[in-house]
């Protein structure tokens, strides 16, 4: 047999042995990707949507809490802060108005949590960055009682009332995974 039809005919014949490994390795690779890609996406974000607590009778378009809304402010701050370690909230999402980061700042700075200030016109727009920012970790947005509905309907895909003028301690809690569907619990805080 010439020379080259030896090196051929062995080439054939190692082809057929090495197909299996290389798609063996091929399967093993994507399995592994899928599973890792499954495990990343399987989180869960908790979102807690909360009212800004009470406000001055002051004149003008954003006053300042109240002496009952200070207080209400670091009962929030109490309560949350006694959240173990890897349950604790991760952050904040808070309009620009003044009630709502008063409200927020006694947990803020007990936790050392970072707060994230977006527009009021948009309400949307805390439940896309509470959920952008801190994907998979707990995270309090705190708005005014015309936006709750809708942070909530974004959330959760689920209609909830204005809360009335004198609710500033109904708690909704949005668990939204990244595969299946989101969940609401209503609370009532002290």
């Amino acid at each position: 047999m010439p020379e080259t039809m030896r090196k051929e005919h062995a080439k054939l014949r190692r082809r057929p042995f090495l197909t299996p490994l290389w798609l063996t390795s091929i399967a093993g690779a994507a399995a592994l990707i899928i599973a890792s890609w499954f495990f990343l996406s399987a989180s869960t974000t908790m979102v807690f949507v909360l009212r800004h607590a009470e406000t001055s009778t002051a004149p003008g378009d954003d006053p300042e809490l109240s002496m009952a809304g200070k207080l209400r402010a670091e009962r929030l701050s109490a309560v949350f802060a006694r959240a173990t370690e890897g349950t604790a909230l991760d952050g904040v999402v808070v309009n620009e108005w003044r009630r709502t980061q008063q409200t927020v700042q006694p947990l803020a700075n007990a936790l050392g949590i970072p707060v994230v200030v977006v527009s009021s016109t948009d309400p949307r727009e805390a439940a896309h960055r509470a959920l952008d920012d801190f994907d998979g970790s707990p995270v309090l947005i705190v708005a005014d009682a015309d936006a709750i509905p809708r942070i909530v309907k974004e959330l959760s895909g689920k209609d909830v009332p204005v809360p009335l003028a004198t609710d500033f301690g109904t708690l909704y809690v949005v668990a939204h995974p990244h595969l299946g569907r989101s969940s609401l619990v209503m609370l009532r805080l002290p």
